[in-house]
C-alpha cells in the first residue's frame, strides 16, 4: 500500500481542505502518515498571509523532499495559487495545484509523468462555484469545523487572500446539512462554521437570509449541542441580526470580529469598511443580546503610517471594549497588495514594541474576562481526560478553557462545574473547577 503525508501551514480552513484531500487518498487506498514518516507522496498545504507563512512553506517542501527523493512532492493551497511558476520552479516540486481542483489531486498525481512535474493553478477570479471538498469519516475530538463559503471580496489593502482565493462562493446549504448530520452521527456535539469570509455566506446567491436560514436549520439537528461562529465582520451586527441568533438555543455567546485598528485614519488605509464607532456599537449591541459575551479579535500594530497616536487609539480602544481575547500581528509587507508600497513603513523595533504592549494588554484582559467566571456554574463539554492525573479538561460555551479533577472520564460529555480559580500553566490560562 502506498503511503501519503501532509503537512498543513496556515488557518482552520486549509485544515478543513487537508482532512478532506485525506479522505480521497485513503478511498484510494492510501496509507496516511505523518510527516515525519517515509512517504511516497508528500503534499503540502500552504499559507501565504506573511512572507513567514511563504518561507515556511518552502522550508517544508525542501524537508519533505529529502525524506525520500523519489517521492512525489504535491503543493497546494494559497502560496502555490498566487505564485505558480515560483514554486514549480523550486527544487523537488512535482504537482502545483492552487487552491481549485484539489478534488483531483490523487489523479493528477497517479498519472504523473516521472520526468517532469506539472502546475494545475487556474484563474481563481474566473472561479464561481464552491469547490465541495466534504469530509464523510471523522475522528478525534468533540469539536469539528465545516466549510461553508469560499474567496473574499473584501480588498484590505494588506491582505494577499482575496488573490488566492477568488470572489466569494457560498457552499450549498443542503451539503452543510448533510455533513452536519453525520457529524452528528459521528458523536460530535459541537460545529464550528468557518470560511474565508463567513460574513459573506449567501450573497453571492443573492439570497438575503441565507446565513441565519443555514443556523436555524443546524440549530434542529439532534446530537448538536452547540454552534459556534469563526470570524464575522463588524458591518454584520445589527439588532435584526442578534435578535435572530438570539433565537437559537445552540449558539454559542462567543463572537470575534476582527478590528485591526482602533484608529480611523489607519481603517481607512487598511480599507476596512466601517469606523472604530461602527465597531464600538457592534460591540455594545451584543452585549445588550447576550450575557457576558465572549469577545475576541485581531490588531495589527505597525501598519504604514501608524503614528504613536493611532497605535495609542488602538491601545486605549481595545482597552475600553474589554474583549476576552486578542489576537495581535506585526504587520508584514505582502507582495501584491496594495498596503506593500504604501511609504511610512514602520520599522521592526517599533512593531516589536507596540506588539509586546499590546499583547500584555491582551493577557490582563483575558485574565479578568476568565476571572469574572470564579464563583459561577456553567455548562462544559469536556474533551479529553488523562488518566494519571484524573484530569478533565473541555471549554464552556464561551470558549473558557476548564479543567477539573474526576476520577471518571467525561470525555465528549456535558456537565455543569463550579468555577473555582484562575490558573496559569505554560503561559496558557484556564480555570479549575469542580463537577456539579
Amino acid at each position: 500500500m502506498k503511503k501519503v503525508a501532509f503537512h498543513t501551514l496556515g488557518c482552520k480552513v486549509n485544515q478543513y481542505e487537508t482532512h478532506a484531500m485525506m479522505e480521497l487518498f485513503k478511498n484510494a487506498d492510501y496509507d496516511i502518515v505523518t510527516d515525519k514518516d517515509f512517504a511516497d507522496v508528500y503534499v503540502i498545504n500552504t499559507c501565504t498571509v506573511t512572507n513567514v507563512g511563504d518561507r515556511k512553506s518552502r522550508q517544508f517542501i525542501r524537508k519533505m523532499k529529502n525524506k525520500n527523493p523519489k517521492a512525489v512532492v504535491v503543493v497546494v493551497g494559497c502560496y502555490a495559487q498566487v505564485a505558480p511558476e515560483e514554486v514549480e520552479n523550486l527544487d523537488g516540486v512535482d504537482i502545483v495545484i492552487g487552491t481549485h481542483g484539489r478534488k483531483e489531486i490523487v489523479r493528477l498525481v497517479e498519472n504523473k509523468d516521472d520526468d517532469r512535474g506539472g502546475q494545475f493553478v487556474g484563474d481563481i477570479m474566473q472561479v464561481y462555484e464552491f469547490e465541495d471538498l466534504a469530509l464523510t469519516e471523522y475522528e478525534g475530538k468533540t469539536r469539528a469545523f465545516i466549510k461553508i463559503q469560499e474567496g473574499c471580496n473584501q480588498y484590505c489593502t494588506y491582505c494577499i487572500i482575496p488573490y488566492a482565493r477568488g470572489n466569494i462562493r457560498s457552499r450549498n446549504k443542503e451539503l452543510v446539512l448533510e455533513e452536519v448530520y453525520r457529524l452528528a452521527a459521528a458523536g460530535y456535539q459541537e460545529v464550528v462554521l468557518t470560511g474565508i469570509h463567513i460574513a459573506s455566506y449567501g450573497k453571492d446567491l443573492q439570497e438575503a437570509n441565507y446565513f441565519l436560514e443555514l443556523l436555524r436549520e443546524i440549530n434542529k439537528i439532534p446530537g448538536i449541542l452547540r454552534i459556534r461562529l469563526s470570524s464575522l465582520e463588524p458591518n454584520l451586527i445589527k439588532e435584526s441580526f442578534l435578535k435572530e441568533l438570539g433565537k437559537l438555543d445552540k449558539l454559542c455567546p462567543h463572537f470575534h470580529l476582527s478590528l485591526q485598528s482602533g484608529s480611523d485614519r489607519i481603517l481607512k488605509r487598511m480599507n476596512r469598511k466601517y469606523t472604530r464607532e461602527q465597531y464600538r456599537q457592534a460591540i455594545q449591541l451584543i452585549r445588550q443580546h447576550f450575557k457576558k459575551p465572549a469577545l475576541t479579535t485581531d490588531v495589527i500594530v505597525g501598519f504604514p503610517g501608524e503614528s504613536d497616536k493611532d497605535f495609542q487609539d488602538t491601545y486605549d480602544f481595545v482597552e475600553k471594549l474589554g474583549f476576552s481575547e486578542i489576537h495581535v500581528f506585526k504587520y508584514s509587507p505582502k507582495k501584491g497588495t496594495p498596503a506593500a508600497k504604501y511609504k511610512e513603513q514602520i520599522n521592526g523595533i517599533e512593531k516589536q514594541q507596540r506588539s509586546e504592549k499590546l499583547i500584555a494588554l491582551g493577557q490582563r484582559l483575558k485574565k479578568e474576562y476568565m476571572a469574572s467566571f470564579i464563583g459561577e456554574v456553567e455548562e462544559v463539554l469536556f474533551e479529553s481526560f488523562e488518566p494519571d492525573e484524573k484530569l478533565s479538561t473541555g471549554f464552556t460555551t464561551r470558549y473558557v478553557k476548564v479543567k477539573g479533577l474526576s476520577d471518571k472520564d467525561y470525555s465528549k460529555e456535558v456537565q455543569m462545574v463550579k468555577i473555582l480559580d484562575l490558573k496559569e500553566e505554560k503561559k496558557e490560562f484556564f480555570v479549575q473547577c469542580r463537577i456539579v
